[in-house]
């Protein structure tokens, strides 16, 4: 199941790997989809590969790292105690790290290299932005993401309109300038969760993360809008043309890329400095069919607040919830265990939120703790209820959809929204 041997998107170098093999506690590198990609001699040791949970590595990959959680990594091993450390293209798992003050040091010491020569190695050198083997290994694991939490992905492809003129006319160091403050710029116009990528020569792309192609869109149009207004340092106004494609289920990566291709050549075809949308995607399709159930919960991109952790949780949260729905609608036996997932995710949900919402100064945060707290309490009498059969589905699906939906995450949460969020504004787009 997990590689022995470090591929192409393993460690950054042979003196990482070499130290992440012989680290004296059991080791894993994830994928940023939860598939063990590589690991230590201890923890093959301890767990072997073959049988390890997919779906457990999966929730902790998507979880937010630092504090210790119980975990089953297969279905006959034991409950061990594991945290999360993430670098730019993947997860470390550590389990039973108990190695005091030394090991903790020597840990924290490994991670940071990782980090740095994994960001080192998926960085565009000029510009900053994400590079184009970044985005090959960024792109599966969203892929899988977004088909599994029903949530839409879309491509934004762009390039600079006559770039060529720009290099012949004002030289190669403007060029070069022109394309680091467009990504500056690109930026400070997209949310957090949205992802630049460095494409090649001019050309760009922006992943949107949990949206179709009407909000992509809309981004797009506010970039060009952006890029048109601003006087670029030594070359003065230019112009880009954008592609837009949100991926469809029964389309390869290669095949959804050609399509966002074709859509960014149609923009320039038809005169540049425009956007050209590809207008058909998972989103359609999801609304069109309705879902496994008419009781499941809907993610919207309004609930999104831009922080890239708390949003993924959210999602998550979404995915549980329409899970344990469909589980109890079918009668499943698996609905005690559904609901425990559940409720595990938003009390492990609510302490990642708390500590985000501390390392920024959240303002409000001890009465945002008290409501987690009566959500909690909530949950947990909800939760008997339904194993001694005084609750049914019907008191679930209100709780989630009152209790933490409506009241909780679109009012309570909305409230530190502006911390983390873009806002697109008129007056915004227009500055520059």
């Amino acid at each position: 199941m997990a590689s022995t041997t470090p591929g192409p998107t393993t460690l950054a170098s042979a003196e990482m790997l070499d130290a992440f093999m012989a680290f004296p506690a059991p080791l894993a590198f994830l994928r940023q989809d939860g598939h063990p990609e590589l690991l230590n001699v201890i923890f093959r040791e301890r767990f072997g590969a073959a049988d390890l949970d997919a779906d457990v590595l999966r929730a902790l990959a998507l979880g937010a790292g630092g504090e210790p959680r119980n975990a089953r990594l297969s279905p006959t091993g034991p409950t061990v105690s594991v945290r999360t450390l993430h670098t730019p293209h993947r997860i470390m798992l550590i389990v039973d790290a108990d190695g005091g003050k030394e090991g903790s040091a020597k840990l924290e010491r490994l991670h940071v290299r990782v980090a740095e020569l994994e960001r080192l190695s998926a960085t565009d050198h000029l510009t900053g932005a994400w590079n184009r083997a970044h985005l090959d290994g960024v792109i599966a694991a969203e892929l899988s993401r977004s088909l599994a939490s029903r949530q839409p992905l879309s491509l934004v492809l762009f390039d600079i309109d006559h770039f060529k003129r720009v290099n012949d006319r004002f030289g190669h160091a403007v060029g070069d300038s022109v394309l680091c403050e467009l990504v500056r710029l690109v930026r400070g116009r997209t949310r957090a969760s949205d992802l630049l990528f460095r494409w090649g020569g001019e050309e760009f792309v922006v992943l949107v993360a949990s949206a179709g192609y009407r909000r992509a869109e809309t981004v797009a149009e506010n970039l060009r809008l952006a890029v048109a207004g601003h006087a670029f340092e030594g070359a003065g106004p230019v112009t880009i043309s954008l592609g837009v494609a949100e991926h469809t289920d029964d389309e390869t990566a290669q095949a959804w890329f050609r399509r966002l291709d074709a859509a960014l050549y149609e923009a320039k075809e038809s005169g540049r400095n425009r956007v050209n949308v590809s207008r058909r995607g998972n989103s359609d399709a999801w609304a069109a069919a309705g879902g496994a159930s008419a009781l499941h919960l809907v993610w919207m991109e309004g609930y999104e607040c831009g922080e890239p952790t708390i949003d993924a949780e959210h999602r998550e949260l979404f995915r549980l919830a329409n899970s344990l729905i469909d589980a109890a609608v079918q009668q499943q036996p698996a609905v005690a265990a559904e609901l425990d997932a559940l409720l595990e995710h938003v009390r492990r949900h609510f302490a990642d939120e708390e500590a985000i919402l501390e390392r920024v100064g959240y303002a409000q945060l001890e009465e945002h703790r008290r409501a987690h707290a009566g959500l909690l309490r909530r949950a947990a009498a909800l939760k008997d209820e339904v194993r001694s059969g005084k609750a049914r589905l019907g008191a679930v699906v209100e709780f989630l959809a009152q209790d933490v939906v409506a009241r909780h995450l679109v009012a309570v949460d909305r409230a530190f929204f502006p911390l983390f969020s873009v806002q697109f504004s008129s007056a915004g787009l227009a500055d520059g």
